[in-house]
């Protein structure tokens, strides 16, 4: 199951394979604090990772690889591709809102 969540990368399944025994340490106060220990680090790591795959991105795509291409590539849709190559990253919360056209008030519109 871990990994098809992984998408099916080997070393990325040895990371899911790491969480699993996380969860599977029986004394809980142990569980507790090898989590603590993992989540202190586990955000700087992630933003590695992701610079990582972002600097990727962006080489490909100065090589004029397609997003659809770059997307079968590295697993991803193509609409992650243009998100990781415009910088987001997290949920659309997180993301600038588009604005309404100048000529239109925006009255009548969705969340307004």
């Amino acid at each position: 199951m871990a990994g098809e969540q992984a998408g099916g990368g080997e070393v990325a399944q040895r990371v899911f394979d790491a969480l699993e025994a996380l969860k599977a340490i029986e004394d809980e106060g142990d569980r507790a604090r090898e989590i603590s220990a993992f989540l202190r680090n586990y955000g700087p790591k992630v933003k590695e990772l992701s610079d990582l795959r972002r600097e990727y991105v962006l080489d490909q795509r100065r090589q004029q690889v397609s997003v659809r291409k770059l997307a079968s590539k590295i697993g991803v849709s193509p609409s992650t591709v243009q998100d990781i190559e415009r910088g987001y990253s997290g949920s659309g919360k997180t993301r600038p809102r588009q604005e309404k056209g100048k000529d239109g008030d925006g009255e009548g519109s969705a969340g307004s």
